[in-house]
């Protein structure tokens, strides 16, 4: 198998593992504060303990600048943890998902907005259509009152601080993958420890050991190993190929909605969700290739 091929294989596997995720969630009886505190804590010590086994030389940050947008983006990433676990709570894992992978429409308006990136023709029309399968998936039902508005709060707010995560580590020119993961994962388990001690205490000792199961399976497995396997592919693809490959975690997150949790879903809630991650995935990929590739 040569290198692009391995690429591939580690970004499809680490978004097949990113899918099961609310699986592992949905297991857990705890709040969605502490989850997100567990995983981040574990997956940090790992990630941590790894660097400097392997002779990392520290996590020093020159720019005053970055360092401040890296504890904003671990502080984001953190809360986002909370709010997309808490949606789990109040929606089927389908209708909390693509709320969440409305995040990528998110970046492109804000991009134009915030960075005077340039929007074009084709991601303002992709917007429009990944707002209108938005209002598909959730509209009929929100007003019927067989959604919660309270789980679509959280999957839209997951999906904003998703969003600022990208952007803001669109502006962290000089800091490494690994080095930037770490950083972002300590400041998101600092972020956490103080809002769990303050909300609602941590007692470690009343964790079962069922539970200590899927903390560690959250931390290692879909944190650490996933976030690891997501990075080292990721340095040798286009943007086209990884966005493509994006998409199969949301895929195998509807799935197990689906299949295993035995969620209902109805046929606009597909024809809505299908469009959201159509016209995501349209606007992250650049015209220019899909205008060769055609040719060939």
């Amino acid at each position: 198998m040569n290198a692009t091929a391995r690429a591939r294989l580690n970004v499809a596997l680490s978004m097949t593992i990113f899918g099961t995720l609310p699986l592992f969630v949905r297991q857990v009886h705890a709040s969605s504060a502490m989850i997100a505190l567990m995983r981040a804590a574990i997956a940090l010590i790992v990630l941590a303990a790894v660097y400097f086994l392997r002779g990392g030389r520290g996590l020093r940050v020159e720019s005053k600048k970055e360092m401040l947008l890296l504890l904003a983006s671990g502080a984001a990433m953190g809360v986002n943890w909370i709010l997309l676990f808490e949606a789990y709570n109040y929606v089927s894992v389908q209708i909390a998902t693509l709320l969440y992978y409305f995040a990528p429409v998110i970046v492109a308006v804000a991009g134009a907005l915030l960075f005077h990136e340039r929007m074009g023709v084709k991601r303002g029309l992709c917007f429009f259509g990944a707002a209108i399968g938005l209002l598909l998936t959730i509209g009929p039902d929100i007003f019927s009152g067989s959604i919660r508005p309270a789980g679509v709060a959280c999957g839209l707010g997951a999906a904003i601080l998703y969003a600022a995560v990208i952007l803001l580590n669109t502006q962290i020119r000089s800091v490494g993958g690994v080095e930037r993961t770490i950083l972002q994962f300590a400041a998101a388990t600092a972020v956490l420890i103080v809002y769990v001690a303050l909300s609602e205490g941590i007692h470690l000792e009343r964790i079962s050991g069922r539970e200590w199961i899927f903390f560690s399976t959250l931390g290692l497995i879909h944190t650490s190993l996933a976030f690891s396997m997501y990075f080292s592919g990721l340095a040798r693809l286009s943007g086209q190929e990884a966005a493509f490959l994006g998409y199969i975690d949301p895929m195998v997150a509807i799935l197990v909605g689906c299949l295993i949790l035995r969620e209902p879903t109805t046929a606009i809630q597909l024809l809505g969700g299908a469009m959201i991650l159509a016209f995501t995935l349209i606007a992250q990929l650049p015209g220019k290739k899909i205008h060769s590739r055609a040719k060939q």
